[in-house]
């Protein structure tokens, strides 16, 4: 019956909501510890039985697992969505996930890079290397538009208008956005195309992905964040450096600079505010560091 459902469940978030395949794993491993639970616990009960004294069991359960609290709230999250869908197909009668609680968290704010540390890093970049003009334009790329890694190892040539200074971003749930992109990635991407990306040959059906590997083919995520740390490494940057961060640092610089909430919030493809406003709590932290360095009575 759970697998049954679990099944379905999966289509939907592909066929409805357009999740990627990542996103679709995820919540199923997160409905799949519900189902290791009762296992564990020796009980077998279809979901339609399930109430929420059972869920809450179930998250005591696996928080005793050392499951950190960010990652049991995911697997509330996803339980939650499950148990949305089976109401909504009638496979239950009452949603029993409604009242249940994730653990509190404590909101983290993301590191982020400055622009000597930015400048530092493309420093690092061998550009006497068949690569190095492409990870040059990847790095560029990366900070100019805010992007994530997914979105920069499926940027297409097809999406990208140089002359009007924009590309077109395919973000989580296939959402599509419209990003300027600045002068300097523009340069790089330039070089990138025409001194070394048409030489090469190229694998079928990759023709109009923008970044290739040597064997002409669609870059990976773990070549990217390969990329970014020997980077950092030879940068001599101690903090901890991601893809990702270069997408915080793409918003703080904005903010910091007192750029409109709600243009950010559009160029980084949040479905929230909330979620851009992250951001506004960075530039306070920045403006503290900044009193306390400078300001003699602070």
């Amino acid at each position: 019956m759970w697998e049954s459902d679990i099944k379905w469940f999966t289509i939907y978030l592909k066929a409805e909501r357009g999740l990627t395949d990542n996103s679709i794993q995820a919540y199923r491993r997160d409905v799949q510890k519900l189902t290791q639970y009762f296992i564990a616990t020796g009980r077998t009960l279809p979901p339609a039985a399930v109430t929420l004294a059972d869920l809450q069991a179930a998250i005591e359960w696996i928080a005793a697992l050392d499951i950190d609290p960010s990652s049991q709230a995911r697997i509330v999250s996803g339980i939650r969505a499950f148990f949305r869908f089976l109401l909504a197909q009638d496979v239950i009668k009452a949603d029993p996930s409604q009242l249940l609680e994730a653990p509190k968290l404590r909101r983290k704010l993301p590191d982020f890079l400055t622009v000597e540390e930015i400048d530092a890093m493309l420093e690092q970049i061998d550009l006497s290397k068949p690569e190095g003009h492409r990870n040059r334009a990847i790095v560029e790329t990366m900070y100019s538009c805010g992007l994530r890694v997914s979105e920069v190892i499926t940027l297409r040539i097809s999406h990208y208008y140089p002359d009007e200074g924009f590309i077109r971003v395919i973000g989580k749930g296939e959402k599509e956005r419209l990003v300027p992109i600045g002068n300097s990635a523009i340069r790089q991407i330039g070089i990138w195309t025409s001194d070394y990306r048409r030489h090469q040959p190229i694998r079928k059906g990759h023709e109009d992905f923008l970044f290739l590997n040597r064997r002409g083919a669609k870059l990976s995520r773990v070549m990217i964040f390969l990329i970014i740390k020997e980077l950092k490494e030879k940068a001599g940057i101690k903090k901890e450096v991601s893809p990702h961060t270069f997408r915080h640092s793409f918003a703080t610089h904005l903010v910091e600079a007192g750029a409109d909430l709600v243009a950010v919030q559009e160029m980084l493809g949040h479905a929230s505010i909330t979620t851009t406003e992250i951001y506004t709590h960075l530039n306070r932290e920045y403006l503290r560091d900044m009193l306390q360095q400078y300001h003699p009575g602070f």
